[in-house]
């Protein structure tokens, strides 16, 4: 969670049920006037293919460039695990590429779902 996100929990917490819900009334506003700022649908996935014996560095690359909607910081401890079984345990690259693949696939889909609760509340 960005600093700023915090910061905005951290004030909205101290206030009243009735302040927290003008700074959303407020904030609604905003976004409705502001078309650049309103809620869009959620961003599709580039479509970089996956090339030949593609090593497991340059794949992680190329899915973050595939997934750029995903924040990197919440797939690290995931991806860096695969990257170990790879290095580590001599895993092929083909089967840790696969199972980045569906990693980044899996959280696509947490990501589009929360965007759609987002536009439908």
């Amino acid at each position: 969670m960005k600093q700023e996100e915090k910061k905005l929990l951290r004030l909205l917490d101290a206030l009243t049920d009735e302040q927290r819900g003008t700074v959303i009334a407020f904030v609604e506003f905003l976004v409705a006037r502001n078309p650049v700022a309103s809620v869009a649908e959620p961003r599709e996935p580039l479509p970089i293919s996956r090339p030949d014996d593609e090593s497991v560095v340059k794949a992680i690359k190329r899915l973050r460039e595939t997934y750029p909607m995903l924040n990197p910081d919440k797939l690290l401890h995931e991806t860096s695990g695969l990257m170990m079984k790879h290095m580590m345990n001599g895993k092929p690259a083909a089967e840790v590429i696969d199972e980045m693949e569906a990693l980044f696939a899996r959280y696509y889909l947490a990501y589009k779902e929360e965007s759609l609760q987002e536009v439908t509340e």
